[in-house]
């Protein structure tokens, strides 16, 4: 990224010199305008199909949403009640009465393992433990996409972010490079701030392109004498082309949705969720999502939440629960229905989980602490086997009674939801040494696909 330093000037349009300096690296994690164009060039052949995954950042309880132990005692229990579903014999919590009715489009996993424990979002975007690494770093999933599949079309990107900057930065980490290397880091708009946007320049000043190249021409000939700018000219005019293709600046323009939509979606708060630490409980950013994968994005990640509910004085487990339980469900509900309203619900894979499970005995703050032991995720969409519950939990939901799925199950499973095989494709390291995208030792889901 270019960063000049100096004296910081602000055009009429409100637009500072410095951000126009930055823009080369536009919240693209420290992307350069070389690496900026490689992703534009590369093509990608592959059939157009994508993953949306939605981290829940701390952990979500699996008992008090899609796992509630009714014949537990009353300190594991909790205060919620199940509800049947659309799919006889499978019960979800009462504050999800929307997914209950679409059950027939889900896939739950009760018997999720393999957690390294961290509070991080590193596991659910990669597949693997943080220690260990190859050199150069696990990619994430949407980097490993990026670098196997390229982009659909010049003027789009394949792995965007929409996770807003946090306090807990382990929690906003959209999912990193990693080995794949740095032209695959996601984009994204929303790492300085938690609404959307293109790094605080405003939509309608990207929109007007010819006005913001002719203030890189300007920044140009005020460095001539020192040669910074020298042959960048027609880099920056490329990277503009990208940033403003009208496909990547449309999806992320939510004010062009016709409004019933977002309501239907909820939009969501824009403060952060918790004691902020986290991100909000941000709706729009889920229809982003759809629009994102809808103008060409083959993964999609984004953080909704502060699920790390250990109670009091930050309210108990099942308060946070009321709040952020029934927000969720309007929002991932409307995201099911619209994907099947576009005919999107075949190609686009969605997945919700956290990065481990919640204590089965509520601590005496009212809370559930952290329980690395099993936790749950939600899959639809992607052509995959849904209205089924896979694996369960003992009476109490400390660990599987049967049918545990190791996160990197999932992993084969989202790859092969992309037309990609584990069990052939490698990448190469930074030495050189190719590598799995997941452990061989594990394959998708049969159950699923």
């Amino acid at each position: 990224m270019l960063n000049l330093l100096g004296t910081r000037h602000r055009f009429c349009d409100g637009i500072s010199r410095r951000s126009l300096l930055k823009i080369g690296g536009l919240a693209m994690g420290g992307l350069g305008l070389p690496e900026l164009l490689r992703v534009e060039a590369a093509s990608g052949k592959a059939s157009h199909k994508s993953v949306i995954m939605v981290f829940l950042s701390g952990g979500p309880p699996h008992q008090d949403m899609v796992d509630l132990k009714m014949d537990a005692p009353v300190e594991i229990r909790g205060e919620f009640q199940p509800i049947a579903t659309k799919v006889p014999g499978i019960e979800i919590c009462e504050l999800l009465p929307l997914l209950a009715e679409r059950m027939d489009r889900l896939a739950i996993i009760r018997s999720l393992v393999g957690s390294e424990g961290r509070h991080a979002a590193f596991q659910c975007m990669t597949g693997h433990s943080v220690n260990g690494q190859p050199a150069g770093g696990w990619p994430s999933f949407g980097a490993a996409v990026s670098k196997i599949q390229g982009t659909v079309e010049p003027g789009t990107l394949p792995f965007i972010g929409l996770s807003p900057r946090m306090k807990n930065a382990a929690w906003g980490d959209p999912g990193q490079a990693g080995f794949a290397g740095q032209a695959h880091v996601p984009f994204a708009p929303n790492a300085e701030q938690a609404r959307l946007g293109l790094a605080g320049i405003s939509v309608e000043s990207l929109r007007n392109r010819k006005q913001l190249l002719n203030e890189i021409d300007r920044l140009k000939r005020e460095a001539e004498t020192s040669g910074a700018l020298l042959g960048l000219e027609s880099q920056y005019q490329a990277a503009f082309g990208i940033l403003t293709s009208s496909k990547l600046v449309d999806a992320l323009d939510l004010e062009q949705e016709d409004p019933r939509v977002r309501d239907m979606y909820g939009r969501g708060a824009t403060e952060n969720a918790g004691y902020g630490d986290a991100g909000p409980l941000m709706n729009d950013y889920l229809l982003a999502a759809r629009r994102l994968v809808e103008a060409g994005a083959r993964v999609v990640t984004l953080a909704y939440g502060r699920w790390d509910w250990h109670g009091r004085p930050h309210g108990t487990n099942f308060e946070n629960a009321r709040d952020h339980l029934p927000i969720f469900d309007q929002g991932l509900s409307a995201l099911l229905d619209d994907l099947k309203d576009r005919g999107l619900d075949k190609d686009v894979t969605v997945i919700v989980w956290g990065e481990f499970g919640r204590t089965p005995v509520i601590n005496k703050n009212g809370g559930r602490d952290h329980w690395p032991q099993v936790a749950c995720a939600m899959l639809a969409g992607g052509g995959m086997r849904t209205g089924q519950v896979i694996g369960s939990t003992n009476r109490l939901g400390e660990h599987p009674k049967d049918r545990p799925v190791h996160f990197q199950e999932v992993f084969a499973t989202l790859y092969r939801c992309l037309g990609i095989d584990v069990a052939r494709t490698m990448l190469p390291d930074v030495s050189g040494r190719p590598q799995y995208l997941v452990d061989p030792i594990y394959e998708p889901l049969p159950e699923l696909v």
